[in-house]
Order: C-alpha cells, then sequence, then structure tokens
C-alpha cells in the first residue's frame, strides 16, 4: 500500500503562519518553513515507521504557491523538505512530490491520500481521507 499525505493543512499548520498570504504574494519560503505541526509528530513518526517496515510506502505530495515562479517552487520544495527533516527526522520518505499549484494529485500517484483540500479528495476518489482519519486508518 502506498499512503500520501499533503502537508499544508493536514500536517503542517502552514494556515496558521502570521501574514502566510502577503509571504506568499512576496514569494517568501517563511511560512512553509515555520509552520507549525498539526498533529503529534512523535507518533505521526512511530506509526509511519512502523507501516513502511511492514512494506508500504509513504509519500509527501504537495502543492507549490499559486501563481508562484518556477524559482519560487523551486525554493518551496526545498523549505518543504526542511521541514519535514526537522519535524519528522526519523521518517525515510520513498518519495517526495511537490509540484505546481493545482497539479491534479490523482495523477502523480496511488493508494490512500490524507489531504485537507476536500476537491483533491474527491477527484482522488476511493481511499482518499480528511487529516483527522490519518491515525485511525493507519492502524
Amino acid at each position: 500500500m502506498r499512503y500520501n499525505f499533503d502537508m499544508d493543512g493536514t500536517i503542517a499548520d502552514f494556515y496558521g503562519v502570521e501574514g502566510w498570504l502577503d509571504s506568499l504574494l512576496n514569494e517568501d519560503v517563511a511560512p512553509y518553513l515555520n509552520a507549525r505541526p498539526l498533529v503529534n509528530m512523535s507518533r505521526l513518526a512511530r506509526r509511519l515507521n512502523k507501516i513502511q517496515r511492514a512494506g508500504n510506502e509513504i509519500v509527501i505530495i504537495s502543492w507549490g504557491s499559486k501563481n508562484g515562479t518556477p524559482e519560487y517552487l523551486r525554493a518551496i520544495a526545498e523549505a518543504k523538505r526542511r521541514w519535514l527533516r526537522k519535524h519528522l527526522p526519523s521518517v525515510q520518505w520513498n518519495e517526495i512530490i511537490i509540484v505546481a499549484y493545482g497539479e491534479p494529485k490523482q495523477n502523480l500517484s496511488h493508494g490512500i491520500l490524507f489531504d485537507d483540500e476536500e476537491n483533491n479528495r474527491n477527484a482522488w476518489g476511493n481511499g482518499a481521507y480528511e487529516p483527522e482519519k490519518i491515525f485511525q486508518i493507519m492502524h
């Protein structure tokens, strides 16, 4: 099985960072670096490592900023990788997919998706869940 995780609004409180929208408009990656975790990271790391040891893949599948330049997308991707290393240092992701805003996630991976965006879950179809279901689904 492949478990896919969105970041912003799913495991990272990106939208809780003060001034996040102004930062995006100024192509500043600070909100991606400064977001607080939305879930218990120790518990998540233990669960991720456990399901990976059982033969499952764990994947990040996340968007960059709406209307950002290609350079900004590259900077966002690096910021998100830094955030993951900081908050989930024991996790070795099978894949980290950071793509332009709006890219259909269902075309990039398969399996289970955890995403706060209802449109992404609907487009994914069966196997797409709200972030609140992470620990319930990954038992």
